[in-house]
């Protein structure tokens, strides 16, 4: 097989067209009327070329729940998505806590070939909210570990909080934070109002996101440290992330792309694959985070990937695991949500889906200009077909998806990871560069 390809005609971030030459896992030339003898050509007229997506914010199961996700089952599901690196987070068993389980996560992501795994760090030991993990140990790592949270916990004692944010200072750190206060969502299984009071669920106050968000922003300011704040969904959080901005704070934060298309009216079947945490929002809060993430606000999207077996969610709602899966169907939701509703352009989905993740995460390789001499990640999406979501669309372990049955915009065809093709022609390889 070659390992130089000619694109052709794609638009770059949906602006010029023009033709993109790969070469040794680099891009090595960009313009019209290009040629290469023995090049492998590409028609990508049509197609829009991103840089390869990032998600900051993937759960990959492994080690220890293998059922739901394998970092090689994950990574095809990232790469099927338009993915060319994503952040494993690091609820796993054992928890991602300390340097020799990183280092673990990096080399099976390494041996899958697929994507870029770039571990997060646990904040706190077993990420039980008691002490701090071994935050330089990770950064010193091969992993070179950037990011730490204890995602699926909230670090929820405001001086381990503090701390944690002045021993990341050390090397450029961050800590990604979930914001959710235990104590104001014991027994919570869907966000208070009237859809939860209708149907009988406890209510998941937003005031539960908003209030550690407002303390966290505080302490970043008085540490003057970096701090990030996952899987933000209420109006009252973007309010917080907007006056904290402009009053200098050195925060960033994500939305998840069920935030911006779906709301709680969706649970009154009571169908489990609607449950997630946070949970889906009024259709308020929808408008507020689609506005937030349009002006900057909100800095990226990242999916929240939560893989989970069947069982876990073929039950009663009570029961039901919190969690969707949501790599494979990203950028057919920001499509859907925010370019084709006019709130933003390619060029911003380029930002907040890649440059921006890259930067937070200080990933190198990733997020890089569609110029000559950057490593060719980068993504060939065609916009305009659209179609019926399906099972056939999953390329990871488990089905928990929202999308299943929903049609959706768009299709990835094409992704390519440091110059080795991933997906071409709309269809994940078995193997990296595997083309017939």
């Amino acid at each position: 097989m070659s390992d130089t390809f000619l694109f052709r005609g794609a638009t770059l971030e949906g602006v010029n067209a023009a033709d993109i030459l790969i070469e040794d896992g680099l891009i090595t030339e960009v313009g019209t009327g290009l040629s290469r003898s023995g090049a492998t050509v590409v028609d990508a007229e049509g197609l829009v070329a991103l840089p390869g997506l990032v998600d900051l914010h993937t759960h990959l199961r492994e080690p220890g729940f293998e059922a739901s996700e394998t970092i090689l089952t994950g990574s095809r599901a990232a790469a099927a998505g338009g993915y060319a690196a994503v952040f494993a987070m690091p609820n796993t068993s054992p928890v991602a806590d300390t340097a020799g389980v990183v280092e673990q996560e990096l080399a099976l992501g390494e041996a899958a070939g697929f994507v870029t795994v770039q571990p997060i760090g646990a904040v706190t030991v077993g990420q039980k909210g008691e002490r701090l993990a071994e935050l330089g140990a990770m950064a010193d790592s091969r992993a070179r570990v950037r990011v730490f949270s204890d995602d699926g916990f909230c670090v929820w004692d405001p001086l381990i909080m503090r701390r944690a944010l002045e021993y990341v200072k050390a090397f450029d750190g961050v800590i990604a934070q979930h914001a959710q206060d235990p104590r104001l969502t014991e027994g919570a299984q869907l966000n208070e109002g009237t859809v939860s009071a209708e149907l009988g669920l406890a209510g998941w106050p937003a005031v539960a996101e908003e209030s550690i968000i407002a303390r966290d922003v505080l302490l970043a300011e008085h540490v003057g440290s970096r701090l990030h704040v996952c899987h933000l969904s209420t109006a009252g959080s973007v309010d917080i992330i907007r006056w904290a901005k402009k009053r200098g704070v050195n925060v960033t934060a994500e939305v998840t792309p069920h935030h911006l298309l779906l709301t709680d009216e969706l649970a009154r079947g009571y169908d489990a694959r609607y449950k997630v945490n946070p949970p889906l929002r009024r259709e308020e809060d929808v408008l507020a985070v689609r506005e937030g993430l349009a002006d900057g606000t909100i800095d990226i999207v990242a999916t929240d990937h939560a893989p989970h077996p069947i069982e876990s969610k073929a039950c009663e709602w009570q029961a039901a695991a919190h969690g969707m899966v949501g790599l494979e169907s990203a950028l057919r939701v920001v499509q859907q949500a925010m370019v084709d509703t006019g709130m933003i352009t390619w060029g911003d989905v380029a930002r907040i889906m890649s440059r921006e993740p890259a930067r937070i995460g200080r990933l190198s390789g990733h997020g890089e200009p569609l110029t000559p001499g950057h490593a060719a990640s980068l993504t060939f999406y065609d916009p305009s077909p659209a179609r019926e979501f399906t099972t056939a669309d999953l390329r990871g372990r488990s089905v928990n998806s929202p999308y299943l049955g929903r049609p959706l915009p768009g299709e990835v065809k094409w992704t390519l990871y440091r110059g080795t093709p991933t997906v071409a022609d709309g269809a994940l390889l078995d193997t990296p560069g595997a083309l017939s």
